[in-house]
């Protein structure tokens, strides 16, 4: 139950910082391009990666800790959904460059984020 508890509570924290994360870059930016799941995505990519080597490899966070920041916090963070839709929106359009765009920015910068994140918690422990 325990555990149920973390990953519900850290669910609800990664969703609000989500929608502030996000609303506040689209609004800031102003562009037509979901640049605020964008973010989300590759942010919450290299705070997965880090949170992972400082839990696994360093034992830095502990087995109930990664479970809060990892399944709660970063799966209420990270927008699949979010990315899948606003790419699904543009293939609906015949917007098809910007949607392999989003593909393509998607894929590449958060597998980079995650390299960068896992590098920085190596540097901290």
């Amino acid at each position: 139950m325990l555990k149920f508890l973390l990953v519900t509570l850290g669910g609800a924290i990664g969703s609000g910082a989500r929608y502030l994360c996000a609303s506040t870059l689209q609004t800031a930016t102003g562009s037509g391009f979901p640049v605020g799941t964008l973010a989300v995505n590759v942010i919450g990519s290299f705070l997965i990666c880090a949170i992972m080597h400082l839990g696994i490899t360093a034992n830095v966070i502990s087995p109930a800790w990664r479970l809060f920041l990892t399944t709660g916090m970063m799966g209420g963070f990270t927008t699949y959904s979010a990315f899948d839709y606003d790419t699904y929106r543009y293939v609906q359009q015949g917007a098809w460059a910007p949607a392999a765009l989003n593909v393509g920015l998607t894929l590449a910068a958060c597998f980079l984020a995650g390299m960068a994140g896992d590098a920085v918690a190596r540097l901290i422990a």
